[in-house]
């Protein structure tokens, strides 16, 4: 009764003219910015963040929201259409999506991405409605140690995400581990492998990674080849649907995908981009014949779509039940919560019902205007394909340097994306896949800091 009347609460702030506009300006901007490669939801948010403050509260957070899983939806877009990732999570969107493009099935691939997320994102909110205590008492449970052996299990599965050989596989999750050391170290403070300039004591920038290994090297290798645009004939409604078989093999990967990817969101410092290589891991490994993933499986695209966008739900749970962000997005939404004067935590529920049902409320017709804003559009995206090359890709170049570049508004970051792109390149001549590499990066530091952590707790005890 307690969440039926919550649900009615939050149904009646939702949709107000003004929070609706809001949910709208939100989802739209998000999709925009998923689709333009690099910008992501963490640039965008702290530009839009200022303006909150002449928003009534529950608008704003809502807006804010919006951005965030709508930049999910528009991630793939890029991905699938251009192996170019909108955002950090998408990229997994690359490996069957692009050669789904290439197979002439794009619009199909895309209104498969559509549903998926659609799917997920709804479940999530789901979870999000009835598990949201439980979840966060469950969060609170996983400790440093717990955090650890969870990653170093997705990192031995990380090496089934190559179709080729498991060794290169392993190799390229080293790879990735390796340059995620780079930086600053977080227990020290010590700089580690800059080689003497200052902009690597900040790392290596994830997103000039993913677009250097996925979008440069992509151009490199296609630009001696005389192709022109892949899609000749128009898109209709028709030639977007997929074959009833498709279906049948989308429906329990999506399920799959939005459990993962519920189970991830709602774990601090996790998020989306852990859940989509998770998903893209166990569909590889459940599935009767591996070999088709890499080459156009349609499970390789919807459940890992499904994971991030269920993961972007359950985010709001540390968040809004325990104050506390899992990752750098979420953490300025707690900025924005706490700027408007709202304090996040167990008591929100009961002292903000409004705010927090009307926000949950909000993210089912905020889902629900993606996929009417998204399913028309799939026809439009196709049409980029037909482009000629010597024109699409000086401009894919442009956008990725406009991407990096607004990350940190640093020169150099456009300069580390050629360089890893050159590098890239030579990795997929020599049959090395991207994708363990960007688990293994993404993975890295979150993994030696755990176990850094659980050592200092056990006073050096291995055995903990």
């Amino acid at each position: 009764m307690d969440i039926a009347n919550g649900l009615l609460t939050g149904l009646e702030a939702a949709l107000q003219p003004m929070t609706l506009l809001y949910c709208f300006i939100g989802v739209f901007i998000g999709t925009l910015i998923g689709v333009l490669p690099g910008i992501g939801a963490m640039a965008t948010i702290s530009l839009l963040l200022p303006i909150t403050y002449h928003i009534p509260p529950t608008s704003a957070i809502v807006m804010l929201a919006g951005v965030y899983y709508g930049a999910q939806y528009g991630g793939s877009t890029a991905s699938i259409l251009l192996n170019l990732p909108g955002t950090p999570s998408s990229a997994v969107a690359c490996l069957d999506g692009y050669p789904m493009a290439k197979q002439g099935r794009a619009g199909v691939a895309l209104f498969m991405t559509t549903i998926a997320s659609f799917v997920g994102s709804m479940l999530g909110i789901l979870v999000l409605v009835l598990f949201s205590p439980s979840i966060a008492e469950l969060g609170l449970k996983f400790g440093p140690a717990e955090y650890f052996s969870m990653m170093l299990l997705g990192l031995v599965a990380a090496s089934s995400l190559a179709s080729g050989s498991p060794a290169k596989g392993m190799a390229m999750v080293v790879l990735g581990l390796l340059l995620g050391t780079v930086g600053t170290d977080v227990n020290s403070g010590v700089a580690r492998f800059d080689f003497g300039v200052p902009e690597l004591m900040d790392g290596i920038n994830l997103v000039a990674l993913a677009m250097g290994v996925f979008g440069i090297s992509e151009v490199i290798g296609g630009i001696n080849q005389k192709r022109e645009g892949e899609v000749k004939e128009s898109i209709s409604m028709r030639s977007m649907l997929p074959t009833r078989k498709e279906w049948k093999d989308s429906a329990l990967p999506m399920l799959r995908g939005t459990g993962i990817g519920s189970f991830f969101g709602a774990l601090p410092g996790t998020g989306a981009s852990i859940a989509s290589f998770f998903s893209y891991a166990v569909e590889k490994k459940i599935a009767k014949d591996p070999s088709r993933f890499g080459k156009g499986a349609i499970e390789g695209v919807t459940a890992p779509e499904a994971a991030n966008n269920a993961a972007s739900q359950t985010a709001f749970v540390p968040t809004l039940s325990l104050g506390i962000p899992g990752d750098a997005v979420m953490a300025l939404m707690l900025g924005a919560l706490i700027i408007h004067g709202i304090q996040p935590g167990p008591l929100l529920m009961t002292q903000q019902p409004d705010l927090f049902w009307g926000l949950i409320v909000s993210f089912g017709i905020g889902n629900i205007m993606l996929m009417i804003l998204n399913l028309p559009l799939v026809g439009m995206w196709v049409a980029i394909l037909r482009i000629p090359y010597n024109v699409l890709y000086p401009a894919i170049l442009v956008f990725i340097a406009l991407g990096v570049y607004s990350v940190n508004n640093n020169t150099f970051d456009i300069l580390m994306v050629a360089g890893i792109g050159a590098v890239g390149y030579l990795l997929a001549v020599l049959k090395f896949e991207a994708a363990p590499l960007m688990l293994g990066f993404v993975l890295g530091p979150l993994m030696e800091e755990n176990l850094r952590r659980s050592l200092l707790l056990s006073r050096g005890d291995m055995m903990t």
